[in-house]
Order: C-alpha cells, then sequence, then structure tokens
C-alpha cells in the first residue's frame, strides 16, 4: 500500500492534520498565529544547519524552531510588543537561514521544497516521522489538555487551580516546535501556519466545546490534505498550497453558514 505516492502523501497530510489540529485550536484562541509563522520560518535555518553539521534534517528543524520559540518567550514583555518582536525574530532567522543556505558548497538543496512543501516525495522513513511526532504532539496535548485550557481561559483561574501558566506555554512552545519540523517537508516553512490556523478557525463556528472543534478542526484538516492532493493531481497544481487552497474554502463555508445562521436567528426575533 505504501509503495503508491499518492497513499504515503495522503497519510502524510493526516499526520499533520492530527497533530496541527488541538494545536492550532490554542493558537487561535490565545491569538497566537503570527508565533506559529515565526517559529517556521526560523525552520529553514534550521534545515541550513542540519545540512551543514550532517544530521538529521527533522532533529536540526526541531532544535531551531524550539530555541526560536523559547527566546520569544523570554524576550516578551521586555519592552517590546509582541508583534515587532516576532516580527524581528522570524525574518532575521528566515534571511539567516537562506544566506546558510548560500554557503553550502557541495550540497544541492531544494529550497522551494523546504519553503513551500514537497509532499509527493514523501517516503517511507519521512512517514514514520511525521506520524511519531503527530503522536507525540497529540498526546502531549491530551495530556495537558485540561491544565492548558484553564491556562488559556485564565491565568490567574490557573494559579488558583494550581496550574502554572508559563508551564503550560511551554508545553504549547514545545509542542510547536515538533510540529513545524514534521510538517516543514508537507506544507513547508511558509505555508505551516496556514494549516495550524485555517483548519481551526474553520471549526469554531460548527463547535459548541473546545473539545468539539479540536476533533472537527483535525477532520477539516485531514479532508483537506486528501481533497487538495487529489484537485493537485487532476488539475496538476502544486500539492501544498492545493491542500491550503482546500482548507481556505473549508474556512469561507463554514463562516458563510454562520452567518446565515446569525441571519436567520435576527429574523426570529
Amino acid at each position: 500500500m505504501l509503495d503508491d505516492f499518492m497513499t504515503r502523501a495522503t497519510l502524510a497530510g493526516i499526520g499533520v492534520a492530527v497533530a496541527a489540529a488541538p494545536l492550532g485550536s490554542f493558537v487561535v484562541w490565545r491569538r497566537m498565529a503570527y508565533f506559529g509563522d515565526a517559529t517556521a520560518h526560523a525552520a529553514i535555518l534550521g534545515v541550513a544547519l542540519s545540512l551543514a553539521l550532517q544530521m538529521s534534517i527533522f532533529l536540526g528543524a526541531v532544535a531551531v524552531a524550539l530555541v526560536m520559540a523559547l527566546t520569544v518567550s523570554a524576550l516578551s514583555g521586555r519592552g517590546y510588543a509582541m508583534d515587532t518582536l516576532l516580527g524581528v525574530l522570524a525574518h532575521s532567522a528566515l534571511a539567516f537561514g537562506l544566506v546558510a543556505v548560500s554557503f553550502l558548497s557541495g550540497i544541492r538543496i531544494d529550497l522551494m521544497a523546504y519553503l513551500f512543501g514537497d509532499i509527493l516525495a514523501v517516503s517511507r522513513g519521512d512517514l514514520a516521522v511525521i506520524w511519531a511526532g503527530a503522536g507525540l504532539v497529540a498526546g502531549l496535548i491530551a495530556w495537558r489538555w485540561s491544565a492548558l485550557l484553564t491556562a488559556t481561559l485564565n491565568e490567574e483561574l490557573a494559579y488558583a487551580s494550581g496550574i502554572d501558566p508559563k508551564r503550560e506555554q511551554l508545553v504549547l512552545t514545545l509542542s510547536l516546535a515538533v510540529t513545524v519540523a514534521v510538517a516543514i517537508k508537507v506544507v513547508g516553512a511558509l505555508l505551516i501556519a496556514a494549516m495550524l490556523i485555517i483548519p481551526a478557525a474553520a471549526a469554531r463556528p460548527l463547535s459548541r466545546t473546545p473539545e468539539a472543534m479540536a476533533l472537527i478542526a483535525a477532520g477539516i484538516g485531514a479532508a483537506s490534505a486528501g481533497i487538495g492532493l487529489q484537485a493537485a493531481y487532476i488539475l496538476d497544481t502544486p500539492a501544498g498550497p492545493s491542500i491550503v487552497c482546500v482548507a481556505a474554502l473549508c474556512f469561507a463555508v463554514t463562516t458563510a453558514l454562520r452567518a446565515l445562521r446569525g441571519g436567520m436567528a435576527s429574523l426570529r426575533r
């Protein structure tokens, strides 16, 4: 079954959706969209360092994304607005990554594959890494779900309940770094944030509870991967961006449904 590249690509897309859905829900609730983008940009520097040091690209991307996320967390609230801090670090990391790649003599690297993803080239080994990372992230989020939710709703309530919001922030940061490293081969650094945010945002109008939102987001992400790949195959379009386009259409449909439902409720009053 895994000999077929479309099957491997579909399984890889579903694996990324499993990891990104619960994490993306917290990113939406905490308004951390640009934080995910910044961490993804930093992963390009991790790819360059991995190739230079001849180590696993996954480990290099995780390490740099984690350093980036921890740096942002440490510097936040120290005289700079969060959007300024993220803008400086994200673009600096991306620029340093691109410059570092240019120094790699004797190594051929398809930079576009890491910027926009190359899901059709996913191997069995990549698939194992993606699902292992997705399982780790999903397990970590499930384990800390109640504490993360409480810390997201109200920090004072979290302290009163014996929960350290900074520790929960670290859990989210670690999960985000792993997800970025897992997804960089599938949708690329520039589209990772889209797969984090769009399925979760599309699921929001359909959800009555946080748990339902995470599950519906996973379904939308997985469906986007499957439909996007088929559309790319039929229309001969780039696979990663096609997946994101399907997710964006899902967001448009659920937003329209919410507006329609709101309009009908107003007419009944």
